[in-house]
């Protein structure tokens, strides 16, 4: 029996400059304890024992589009680690949209970053104090 608590088998994130997306992902990624797992031509999967996120040209030949109101979140196990991803992403050309910090809205165990990715895309790393998950949630 596998013990993958993921309810995703992965996520694939076009892009319109393979060479800068890749470039990108590969400094980005590492802050969270991610590598590159695969590699075809004109796509790549990283992840930490599988294949779990894609940066891929479209196999449709079209241009990739960003979607409104979509985004990727990556876990990231500290909140220093957060800070690392949102800076990194900033040094490799991404834009920011969050600085990392706790978010109100999302509850007090909650503290992410977000930023976009060179083609758009909104990325966003996010560390869940599991103690307070547990006592605010789990144990009522």
């Amino acid at each position: 029996m596998d013990n993958n608590p993921s309810i995703l088998s992965h996520v694939s994130l076009g892009t319109n400059n393979f060479e800068r997306a890749i470039a990108f992902y590969d400094r980005v990624l590492p802050t969270l304890g991610c590598k590159r797992i695969m590699e075809h031509p004109d796509a790549v999967a990283y992840g930490k024992k599988y294949p779990e996120f894609w940066v891929q040209t479209p196999l449709d030949g079209q241009s990739a589009t960003v979607g409104n109101g979509t985004h990727i979140g990556f876990i990231a196990p500290t909140k220093e680690a957060v800070h690392a991803f949102y800076e990194a992403a900033l040094a490799a050309g991404g834009t920011d949209d969050g600085a990392p910090g706790p978010r109100q809205a999302y509850g007090e165990p909650y503290y992410g970053g977000f930023v976009r990715d060179p083609d758009g895309h909104k990325i966003e790393a996010s560390y869940w104090d599991m103690q307070l998950v547990q006592e605010l949630y789990l144990n009522q």
